[in-house]
């Protein structure tokens, strides 16, 4: 996607503060963020929405919840962590990628 700002991301086109990167997945710092810890991890397929996840992508999201997982302690997240997906204008999602918000490294209270 020419005009996606986190397939530009992925492609290197656009800096990041990349935290973990693998073949499948990109994980960076968000520049808005809403807790101390606060991360977005980007399949590196674009896809927008979990209504397009077929068998395939369902595996990738599966070993990318699992790598989250993994990666928890060099995150800095061992006290907990939350993981949002947002989905439409309505959720507030603003890149039409499908990615995972990685919250943590405070209290966080409900809705935030």
């Amino acid at each position: 996607m020419n005009d996606c700002i986190f397939c530009k991301i992925v492609a290197g086109e656009i800096p990041s503060a990349k935290v973990y990167e693998d073949d499948e997945i990109l994980i960076f710092k968000d520049i808005a963020p809403i807790a101390k810890i606060h991360l977005l991890c980007v399949p590196k397929e674009h896809f927008a929405y979990l209504s397009e996840v077929d068998a395939e992508r369902a595996d990738l999201l599966g070993r990318t919840l699992e790598k989250i997982g993994k990666l928890q302690q060099k995150l800095g997240l061992n006290d907990g962590y939350r993981l949002v997906v947002n989905q439409g204008e309505n959720a507030g999602q603003t890149v039409h990628h499908l990615h995972i918000h990685i919250l943590g490294g405070e209290s966080l209270p409900w809705g935030k």
